[in-house]
């Protein structure tokens, strides 16, 4: 039986600004344990994806301030997306390809959940397609110059 992503993702997502800066978004991810949290506009459309990793090498480590608007360092170009009706087989293949531990999953062209690697991984029925996935994601890549 076919098992779908509304079945296993998380709603209620927090969602920041593309103004809002990267101490807000770190903050947030900081209280409520996440490690990426959507872009919206003001329209609430999705327009990237700021990640712990992103304010750490975009911002942090490039010596920008804490006050950098999240439009700044966020992932902003093809963000990979799913839908509530897509099978999480599907996704996982869909994950493994783009190389993505996080896929918001958007409906009208709102994000009503997010989906991570671990929430297939605690699906017994989805651990081979999470531990492939993770496998994809992981291949090793040599330090940037």
């Amino acid at each position: 039986m076919a098992q779908f992503l509304r079945d296993i993702m998380t709603s209620n997502v927090l969602t920041v600004k593309e103004t809002q800066t990267v101490q807000e978004a770190a903050a947030l991810m900081s209280e409520y344990n996440i490690g990426a949290i959507p872009v919206v506009n003001n329209n609430r459309q999705i327009v990237g994806i700021v990640t712990d990793r992103d304010i750490t090498l975009r911002t942090t480590a490039q010596g920008q301030s804490a006050q950098t608007p999240v439009s700044e360092v966020m992932t902003a170009q093809q963000i990979v997306q799913g839908t509530p009706d897509m099978d999480v087989h599907e996704a996982a293949t869909l994950m493994a390809q783009h190389q993505i531990r996080r896929l918001p999953v958007m409906e009208n062209g709102q994000v009503v959940g997010m989906v991570a690697l671990g929430d297939l991984a605690v699906q017994n029925q989805y651990a081979n397609e999470a531990e492939q996935a993770l496998q994809s994601i992981s291949t090793p890549s040599a330090p940037q110059q």
